[in-house]
């Protein structure tokens, strides 16, 4: 098994249709060991019985403005595990508001929290649990292809998934010399419970079924694929990418 025994911290979980949640199975069916966060007491009742069904080992509250979250999350992994193999980041968020209109009407506010949510948070992560990551610790965190390419109603998220992309290799950077890796992958668009907030999610989904070069939408068994690759030693050679996982939209001129 590729991940054989691996800890693997699952951070973002939403639902069962969530990728942070098809990472998480194909990480278990591949023999890892697994922790999932859960935003608040109203989320952990969702979010307990995918732990259940996955087996995890423990679970952990974690919103990314709380600062406190970060020391008592470096606690749990200490307490239950001693260090971590794998994290995976699937945490981002942008006021509904921004993603209506004009880009040019994004508020300050609302700029600040995007990117504070879905991109710094990386860095946080990374920094609060330095300490208990293993010598050769694997990182992801999803990212868009919104981050590179203009996307009607994606606005402030294109520009902190484009953030989080840069995070991702300078942390690569930093991190390199400890053997830990840092990458992204860029899901193409699936039915979950984020994408619901993105205006015009149908039409991508509509486009990539028909220009893409596979002619299908991927799954989260697709995204879920590429991460345990990511994560296992098959990839030890690869650090500060983006992977695109899109059925290759990607490559395709409108």
């Amino acid at each position: 098994m590729l991940m054989k025994d691996k800890k693997v911290l699952i951070l973002g979980v939403a639902n069962d249709m969530s990728i942070a949640y098809g990472i998480a199975k194909s990480m278990k069916a591949q023999g890892a060991r697994l922790a999932f966060s859960y935003l608040n007491e109203q989320l952990q009742r969702r979010v307990e019985p995918l732990a259940t069904e996955c087996g995890a080992d423990f679970l952990f509250e974690l919103d990314v403005m709380v600062d406190d979250h970060y020391q008592s999350m470096k606690e749990a992994v200490k307490k239950h595990w001693g260090t971590v193999d794998v994290i995976v980041h699937s945490l981002a968020f942008a006021d509904k508001n921004d993603l209506k209109g004009r880009f040019l009407e994004t508020s300050r506010e609302g700029y600040k929290l995007a990117h504070d949510v879905s991109a710094y948070s990386l860095v946080a992560v990374c920094n609060s649990l330095k300490e208990v990551m293993a010598p050769d610790a694997a990182i992801m965190a999803l990212t868009y292809h919104g981050s590179t390419q203009v996307l009607k109603g994606y606005n402030v998220m294109g520009c902190a998934k484009a953030s989080l992309e840069a995070a991702a290799r300078y942390l690569a950077d930093d991190l390199g010399p400890e053997g830990i890796r840092v990458n992204c992958i860029s899901a193409g668009p699936i039915r979950t419970l984020a994408a619901s907030g993105v205006p015009g999610l149908k039409t991508f989904l509509k486009t990539i079924e028909e220009k893409s070069p596979l002619r299908r939408n991927i799954t989260t068994e697709d995204v879920g694929g590429a991460a345990v690759f990511l994560g296992s030693s098959l990839s030890r050679g690869v650090t500060g990418q983006v992977i695109y996982v899109d059925s290759g939209i990607s490559i395709v001129a409108e």
